[in-house]
């Protein structure tokens, strides 16, 4: 049989050879395009429970996990906040992310565009409530009572499960982003008494009991709800990487740790000391809080911090004094008024520039290779206790096996400098060893509430801003 002619042959390269190498090219995999590029792009809430501003920059538990990951690729992290999940779809959807990390859990708007690695968490569920109210006691009293949660939010599923197993009676409405004349949190409308109940993440309810005092748990659901990362439909390689890596995480109890990190600072915030916060941010703050401003625009240290400082000593008052002799917000000792040039303690300008220069000074001997937010951690307890007896119960945390330069540690042996067994071994002796780790854990719950409530809405800096969140009900009691 005879061939074709070579020219015939040479113009059948030439068309096809091209639409080979374009068809048949291996496109690279979605952990291949990350690296390659050298930056994960993440998705996420601007919410405590996964990224915020804080006062030592970016903070909440998802960034945490994402830098890690991001490290762990070789990569850098590049963190897209958004108003809400039908935002976070977009950006999947779109491929500005890579992935969504933002407390999650996988439900029907995902379908279609993302799967979910494996949970990383397992998050109890609590029914909130007013105090001074009716108190539930269990599903069955439930029934009867108005209850408002997120609209195809996980409680909206376990409320529809309640329904179908146990409680055919029970109903609720469900809170969609779409109407202002609600707010877009139903913890919101529990305080402001629009809706007797709510069901929550007991993580989001640590949060909304300190910036609604009012608000309290009726009793723990048996159901759970997972938290888990989110990946596009065919990014196989990238959802084993993540599982992969919370898998090694849970493996070295690092996992655990971080996520009880996360929810410790709302541990030890009662009910009196936020109430009384939050009318003092309403009375006191606004008259102050401009001085905090221009006292951090000097030292260096972030103004809640600062204002959450001066609320532990005395509440904001201007007129406060302690029978040792402390005076003013910043409760300035005279000696240490004298030696920062103080004329008037009593001057809320002059306290409170002092009081944030005293804290530098504090911050700036603890040393440099302790990264934060542990270095201002330790700051503030030898704020509270003097350096020297700090550095005694570094010194106890390393003998006793701990990491002195980790707060975690330390706070559990500052009580030892105040046990008879220990202080003796400790080169300056005696100290009231708990109080320094009281007057942290304030701190910490105040700045956190302080960090919360002025942290800006979530922006793109090279796209659109988005617009707030509007919020609408529904009834969904009688859905079958």
């Amino acid at each position: 049989m005879r061939g074709f002619p070579p020219s015939v042959l040479r113009g059948a390269l030439a068309v096809l050879l091209p639409l080979c190498l374009t068809q048949c090219a291996r496109q690279p995999s979605a952990l291949e395009t990350i690296r390659a590029r050298g930056e994960l792009r993440v998705a996420t809430l601007n919410s405590p429970a996964s990224w915020y501003e804080g006062s030592h920059g970016p903070q909440g538990l998802e960034y945490e996990l994402a830098t890690q990951f991001a490290t762990r690729l070789g990569v850098r992290l590049v963190v897209h906040p958004v108003a809400n999940e039908a935002a976070l779809v977009e950006e999947l959807r779109s491929h500005r992310a890579d992935l969504v990390a933002a407390h999650l859990a996988y439900g029907p708007r995902w379908i279609d565009t993302a799967m979910p690695a494996r949970p990383y968490d397992q998050i109890a569920q609590v029914v909130v409530y007013e105090r001074g109210h009716v108190r539930p006691q269990d599903v069955a009293g439930l029934v009867g009572h108005s209850i408002a949660v997120a609209a195809a939010s996980p409680q909206a599923q376990i409320l529809a499960q309640l329904k179908a197993s146990s409680s055919p009676d029970l109903r609720w409405s469900e809170i969609a982003a779409s109407d202002p004349a609600h707010p877009a949190d139903p913890a919101a409308l529990v305080a402001a008494g629009r809706t007797e109940l709510t069901v929550m993440d007991v993580t989001e309810f640590g949060v909304a009991r300190q910036l609604h005092p009012e608000l309290a748990a009726a009793f723990e659901l048996n159901e759970r709800r997972p938290a888990q990362w989110l990946v596009p439909r065919a990014a196989d390689d990238l959802a084993h990487a993540v599982d992969a890596f919370f898998a090694d995480l849970d493996s070295t109890h690092d996992l655990q740790e971080i996520l009880a990190r996360a929810s410790g600072h709302t541990q030890h915030f009662h009910f009196e000391a936020a109430s009384a916060l939050i009318a003092n941010i309403a009375d006191r703050l606004p008259g102050l809080q401009e001085l905090f401003e221009t006292a951090s625009a000097s030292t260096g240290v972030d103004w809640r911090l600062l204002a959450a400082i001066g609320y532990q000593e005395s509440q904001w008052n201007p007129a406060a004094t302690s029978p040792n002799g402390a005076e003013g917000i910043m409760m300035l000792m005279p000696d240490t008024a004298d030696e920062l040039g103080v004329a008037h303690r009593y001057d809320p300008r002059e306290n409170i520039m002092a009081g944030a220069r005293y804290f530098t000074q504090v911050h700036a001997m603890v040393p440099d290779r302790i990264p934060e937010p542990d270095r201002t951690w330790l700051a503030l307890a030898a704020y509270n206790v003097g350096f020297g007896h700090l550095e005694d119960a570094r010194i106890l945390t390393q003998m006793n096996g701990g990491n002195p330069d980790r707060w975690a540690d330390v706070r559990e042996h500052l009580p030892l400098l105040a046990n008879e067994s220990w202080y003796p071994l400790a080169k300056r002796g005696y100290a009231r060893g708990w109080e320094p780790v009281q007057f942290v854990e304030r701190i910490q719950g105040f700045l956190n509430v302080l960090e919360w409530r002025s942290s800006s809405p979530p922006t793109e800096t090279t796209r659109r801003p988005h617009g707030p969140l509007r919020t609408a009900a529904r009834s969904l009691g009688d859905r079958s």
